[in-house]
């Protein structure tokens, strides 16, 4: 039956280059336009789709010496009316079915509809590599090797960090802390005890698509302690007869208050060191505590209190200015 085929496909032309380009050549102009039509630089663009399957399929034959070879072989009887008066090539092992062929082993042209269906039986191009973008759509990769192309469907993992400030007692005892982040998520936490300003905690996966987020700790000052490395320092206020006296005063620490004894005539400014009640070390062991003693006058006494007072001054035998005097 006569053939109107008109659905020869010029893959030099699709590529443009000559028929006798160097496979380099076609390589290059292969990459050239697979990055120009490719679907990620062109999305929603139906007639760029298009040409990106037509330089693939031009591809798939022209850097494949023997494809090549069969395709230039059988592309130049072609004509645009058909084959009907041209004797084709014989087809040896290298594609096309029983049907598609005559006694003495020619291909008949009779039996294709198209040029196209023609190149595809004899040459084995399969017609779904120009329906599909699936085939080799990586420009860099070597030539007929056929990868599929698929948008990575998650994104990229991503470790963020975000700064936590506490107060002194919750990072000398640790435990649950709920904390809001700038994405708007509320996480509660289990704090580690002992902890300093400086740290770096690590909350596994909780970070941008299964990343990790990373707590940045501060540890407000406190009106009463003050770190200094694994010690802690604080003031303890007595009253001149408790200075003068001596005897037990009560200091703060951070397990609580705890008794402790003063000499007679502690002097303001005094230190005294209680251990083991200072911050916790890496080994467990704990720093001391130290105390500094500061004598405090009162601002207003009763009437019985100036009394006293007043008895006492002349009564008491100590001369703090005695050096002055000459």
């Amino acid at each position: 039956m006569p053939q109107n085929l008109q659905n020869f496909r010029d893959y030099y032309e699709i590529l443009g280059v000559t028929k006798d380009a160097s496979y380099d050549d076609i390589r290059k102009a292969y990459r050239k336009l697979a990055l120009q039509y490719h679907p990620d630089r062109n999305q929603g663009n139906a007639q760029a789709a298009e040409k990106f399957k037509d330089i693939n399929e031009a591809k798939e034959v022209l850097l494949d010496e023997a494809k090549r070879s069969q395709y230039d072989e059988f592309s130049r009887y072609w004509k645009q009316k058909g084959f009907s008066s041209q004797k084709t090539p014989k087809v040896k092992t290298w594609g096309g079915n029983g049907n598609s062929r005559t006694d003495n082993g020619e291909v008949d042209p009779s039996q294709f509809d198209s040029f196209d269906s023609f190149i595809n039986q004899v040459m084995g191009v399969n017609s779904s590599t120009r329906k599909t973008t699936s085939t080799n759509t990586d420009p860099f990769r070597e030539p007929n090797r056929k990868v599929a192309y698929t948008p990575n469907p998650r994104p990229s993992r991503r470790d963020i960090e975000a700064r936590l400030t506490v107060p002194l007692e919750k990072a000398y005892n640790g435990g649950l802390e709920r904390i809001r982040l700038e994405d708007g998520r509320s996480l509660e936490v289990n704090m580690p005890g002992a902890m300093v300003t400086g740290q770096t905690i690590r909350l596994r996966d909780q970070g941008i698509n299964g990343g990790d987020l990373y707590l940045k700790i501060t540890v407000e000052p406190h009106p009463l302690f003050k770190l200094e490395g694994t010690n802690i320092f604080c003031q303890v206020p007595v009253t001149p007869s408790e200075a003068v006296l001596g005897g037990q005063v009560e200091a703060p620490t951070l397990d609580g208050p705890v008794k402790m004894s003063i000499p007679q005539g502690v002097r303001s400014g005094q230190r005294f060191r209680l251990a083991n009640k200072g911050y916790p070390q890496e080994n467990g062991k704990r720093g001391d505590q130290l105390v500094e003693i500061q004598i405090v006058t009162p601002k207003t006494i009763t009437q019985e209190e100036r009394e006293l007072y007043e008895k006492l001054r002349q009564i008491e035998t100590f001369k703090p200015r005695a050096d002055f005097i000459r």
